[in-house]
């Protein structure tokens, strides 16, 4: 007997596999990517045709520099791909793609025309400098970020909006997103990166954007196109780059592609709706059975998002071919993928490559929800793999460390926790090719708050928020944390992603003015305004080396400084953690590789002189960040 969910799920796939088919086709209805560029490095774009029947038609075009190279068919008649060879002199303009009965067809309709653009790059594209270990990351839920204007909608869409409904729309979009820029920028924070804003055409719970109904289309919800792109040069106006949320591993059941699938194997099909059990350590563990490795890839997340099969070679040109397009559409500094892992390991090494090719200083970072490092360094470029497996992501997002910070500050201090578990994590930076480039994060839309997680106590927050500017790694921040909201201590996705205060007319209290905070509120807001201007200037930190010490009796000191083997008159930076509820005493004469008789250090976020050829008094449950001088 079929569950509920084997139901819907053998549904989705009934309705999806349904083939159009009929006479002559009246119209061409889709082409994707919808433009292109001349200079790309790879010289060919595959273009895919949707339209009733339009497998039957033949391409052709004539346009300086442009040329039909491959025409491919699949099982649907109503798709058709077509691999354009474009050469570095084509001229720009539009394309006029015609597509007409083949030689032997007996009937002649008329011939099919569609114009599509072909660009010139923008000046410097390829070279574009990607997000690194200079940048701060603002991210943000674009729905429950701010709101501009009347609620937004068009026809067809399914879910409107309910800001009661906590897993509802709550009408945040890209007007008021970019009305706020200047207040992220003014924070101190260098990067953005909303969830994704693609069209998320679900009758529940659409808010979030991890369900594309289309990859090309900005849900109108939140607005056009036009406004996306006024969002990325805008925030560029005010030195913050932008980061897109990609999803390659799965689309929503409202998917335009469900209603007629390209091909049977576009997705991930199973005789009976089988979800993937997450178990990451399949795919480079020695011992792992083929059928719990396949199940892992293959399987879906839930009923409502179908697994996409990326050996299939049309979908993961399309997949790669999106993920170009919206860099060079958008400007992009970057590129988050999400669920990084849970798609075809083969193609990954495609993807990260290709775009890589396209920009060399660009920046991927990928989720990789693993506790170990071994795991998710496995998937930074450079790392050589037991099994040969090259990947070409710069970045990954450093759980490993993240659970190590909460532990830190939340357990009781222990020869095998505490304080330590955050030293022996960082210890583990061998393993990475490149731990400087990881993104290390309090908090983000998946987990609980990180003031909630805290038990509400602003002197671990301070902590923490220290640790993330000033440690060895890119830092992500999640909005509303600088004032301190709260969540449930287990995850509940509605209330994490909370209303930013003030981002709606009438709120009775407002995070971007200042109206209504509580003190508490308004002095974590300052505290990290504060320390994240200051990062944006701190080189050792963009780029220097880390020393730290193993901790002791609750006390946990590192230093970022001058490569190894520098003179200790370059300039390096002090931090020290004092988890005890009373102030403690720091012996100084345990960092001789760092410290003096002569060396003093000026707070950075007092400016108070502290002398460090004696021992240092560190205030109980608090964090010193000093410039040490001599």
């Amino acid at each position: 007997m079929k569950t509920n969910k084997q139901k819907k799920w053998l549904a989705a796939i009934s309705i999806a596999s349904g083939l159009v088919s009929g006479s002559w086709a009246q119209s061409i209805e889709r082409v994707e990517p919808p433009s292109w560029w001349i200079g790309m490095s790879e010289p060919t774009v595959q273009l895919m045709v949707h339209g009733p029947g339009v497998a039957r038609l033949q391409p052709s075009l004539e346009h300086a520099g442009v040329q039909v190279q491959a025409v491919h068919r699949l099982s649907s008649p109503n798709y058709l791909f077509v691999d354009l060879q474009i050469a570095p002199d084509a001229q720009p303009g539009l394309i006029d793609l015609r597509f007409e009965p083949r030689a032997d067809a007996a009937e002649k309709p008329p011939t099919l025309h569609y114009a599509f653009p072909l660009r010139s790059r923008s000046a410097g594209s390829a070279q574009r400098q990607g997000f690194g270990p200079k940048d701060a990351i603002y991210l943000l839920v674009p729905d429950r970020f701010a709101k501009s204007g009347p609620a937004s909608s068009a026809p067809g869409i399914k879910e409107g909006e309910n800001r009661r409904d906590k897993d509802g729309r709550h009408g945040g979009n890209l007007a008021g997103l970019r009305q706020h820029l200047g207040y992220i920028a003014g924070l101190g924070f260098t990067q953005i990166w909303p969830t994704p804003l693609v069209e998320n055409n679900a009758p529940k719970a659409s808010y979030h954007g991890y369900a594309a109904t289309d990859f090309y289309r900005i849900d109108p919800r939140f607005g056009s196109e036009a406004d996306y792109l006024a969002l990325a040069s805008e925030a560029r106006a005010l030195g913050l780059g932008l980061i897109q949320d990609i999803v390659l591993n799965h689309i929503g059941s409202e998917h335009w592609w469900m209603r007629d699938l390209p091909s049977p194997d576009w997705l991930n099909q199973w005789p009976s709706y089988t979800e993937t059990q997450h178990a990451r350590a399949t795919l480079m563990d020695p011992h792992a059975a083929a059928s719990d490795r396949k199940r892992f890839s293959e399987g879906w997340f839930v009923p409502t998002m179908p697994d996409l099969n990326q050996r299939q070679p049309q979908l993961a040109n399309y997949l790669i071919q999106m993920s170009v397009w919206w860099v060079e559409r958008a400007g992009l500094s970057g590129i988050r993928a999400d669920t990084y892992s849970y798609s075809d390991r083969d193609f990954l090494a495609r993807w990260s490559a290709r775009l890589m090719q396209e920009y060399p200083n660009f920046n991927l970072v990928g989720e990789e929800w693993s506790a170990s490092p071994a795991i998710v360094s496995y998937w930074q470029r450079g790392k050589r793999n037991h099994d040969g497996y090259v990947s070409s992501m710069p970045s990954m997002m450093d759980f490993p460390l993240h659970g190590a910070l909460l532990a830190a500050l939340g357990e009781t201090e222990a020869w095998d926790g505490g304080l330590n578990k955050l030293y022996e994590a960082l210890a583990h930076d061998f393993l990475y090719p490149d731990a400087s480039n990881l993104v290390l994060f309090l908090g983000n839309h998946d987990t609980p708050r990180i003031y909630t997680l805290l038990k509400e106590d602003l002197a671990l927050y301070k902590m923490a928020l220290v640790y993330l500017a000033s440690t060895q790694r890119i830092p992500q921040f999640f909005y509303g944390d600088e004032l301190l909201l709260s969540s449930p201590a287990q995850r509940d996705d509605g209330r994490v992603r909370a209303d930013f205060p003030g981002g709606w007319a009438g709120d009775p209290v407002n995070g971007f003015t200042g109206t209504g905070l509580s003190a508490s509120q308004a002095e974590a807001q300052a505290f990290v305004r504060r320390l994240m201007n200051w990062r944006k200037s701190a080189a050792l930190v963009h780029q220097g080396a880390l020393t730290h010490y193993a901790p002791q009796d609750g006390l946990y000191t590192l230093f970022r400084h001058a490569a190894q083997g520098e003179p200790l008159n370059q300039a390096r930076l002090m931090v020290v953690f004092n988890k005890n509820a009373k102030a403690s005493r720091l012996e100084t004469r345990r960092f001789p590789e760092m410290l003096t008789s002569r060396s003093y250090g000026i707070d950075v976020l007092t400016g108070l002189r502290h002398e460090l050829g004696q021992p240092l008094e560190i205030p109980g449950r608090s964090a010193l960040l000093l410039e040490v001088r001599e």
